[in-house]
């Protein structure tokens, strides 16, 4: 079957610069979502809409296969300024893809659109544009509004940028991808008083430095160091500026907290809760503690990754790496490969340009990759779902 990938990279390349331009936050993603139904709808691809809010689902079903696969693209941007001048650059402030969720839904549509038209696969493929992986919880607003009762899946495919990695270079890596992205708050409520006067009250200020200063004994000395884990208080809020003769009565402080396996995130949970009460109890006060579970950890699975690796020695042959680090970032394409096994990949996106990673204001999506995207995705359904 002759290849058109080449011939639709003008295309697809300013498909992604207008995407670039025009970003996104979660659950707001309407405009893109608009572009990429209409898209799929031109290319006779099934449309279904709503799931999540702004979430688009493509079918293509092809022959009469019974393997159904899913493979995801997130369409959201960051809340922060671009920082870099481009030809294409974001057109509202505030607003920025510093992810390159533009150019995953490039690479997405790129394939629904091949696919569509080689028509070489037996089977189902589900194109899943999912909305607000920034931190929102699209991806389980996606599940829980009936992803799988509608689209069901007996695998599951994501695909993220790396910096770092050449453009026709992939990594294709079984085990633990993504960390558990987890939220945890902390207020310790004291007695205000005068600042001259610290021993007519009691000191949450005190007690914040206590606990902060304690954090890492968490990780470090609690948790088996061949677990890798995060534990960061990353806000604080106590007292006045216009008022530094004042003690507090509360103190708030709040972080995150990273691990790849379920029993390593159930310690930090406990920990950070007992620490935070010692601490309190120590200083005489009361603690008030919640633990917010996020995201799971993202942990390639055995068979899908093998499946994803045969795809990806095809296209990109020498340059697939079979190891390659895991992220202590946080993606909540667990919640889909927790429905059906799963593989999430990193694709190359070139030198970092001026150190500019992902969530940097100078950050960009290398067009580079948009070819060798599109192909592994295109040859990914074909090797799942060929045809006998």
């Amino acid at each position: 079957m002759t290849d058109t990938i080449d011939a639709d990279l003008p295309f697809l390349t300013a498909l992604r610069h207008d995407l670039h331009a025009h970003p996104e936050l979660g659950f707001e993603e309407h405009r893109t979502a608009d572009i990429v139904a209409r898209l799929l709808a031109e290319a006779e691809i099934e449309v279904h809409r709503g799931l999540g809010g702004t979430g688009v689902v493509g079918t293509l079903q092809i022959g009469n296969g019974t393997r159904r696969i899913g493979l995801r693209a997130d369409m959201d941007a960051l809340a922060m300024d671009e920082l870099v001048a481009r030809p294409y650059g974001s057109t509202s402030p505030g607003k920025m893809h510093a992810c390159g969720h533009d150019g995953h839904t490039t690479l997405l549509i790129g394939a629904a659109r091949e696919l569509a038209r080689r028509r070489d696969f037996s089977g189902t493929v589900h194109f899943i544009f999912q909305p607000a992986e920034e931190g929102r919880g699209g991806a389980r607003r996606m599940v829980e509004d009936g992803l799988f009762d509608l689209f069901p899946c007996d695998a599951v495919y994501g695909l993220h940028n790396m910096p770092g990695l050449d453009p026709d270079e992939i990594a294709v890596v079984e085990g633990p991808q993504l960390a558990s992205s987890d939220s945890w708050r902390v207020t310790f409520r004291g007695i205000g008083t005068h600042g001259a006067k610290p021993h007519l009250g009691r000191d949450p200020v005190t007690a914040m430095a206590t606990f902060i200063g304690s954090l890492q004994t968490i990780p470090g000395r609690e948790v088996d160091p061949l677990q890798p884990s995060v534990v960061s208080a990353c806000s604080v809020r106590a007292g006045n500026p216009e008022a530094l003769n004042v003690i507090p009565e509360t103190v708030e402080i709040g972080g995150t907290a990273r691990a790849y396996s379920e029993p390593v995130r159930d310690q930090l949970e406990a920990a950070i809760g007992r620490l935070a009460q010692g601490t309190a109890a120590m200083f005489g006060m009361s603690a008030d503690y919640t633990y917010l579970r996020r995201i799971p950890p993202v942990v390639n699975d055995a068979d899908a990754t093998a499946r994803a690796l045969g795809a990806a020695r095809e296209v990109f042959g020498p340059k697939v790496r079979t190891r390659f680090p895991p992220s202590t970032a946080g993606d909540d394409f667990a919640e889909l490969a927790a429905q059906a096994p799963g593989c999430y990949v990193w694709l190359g996106n070139g030198p970092a340009e001026a150190g500019a990673l992902h969530h940097n204001g100078g950050y960009d999506f290398n067009d580079a990759a948009i070819g060798p995207g599109v192909r592994f995705w295109t040859r990914l359904v074909e090797r799942e779902l060929a045809a006998e």
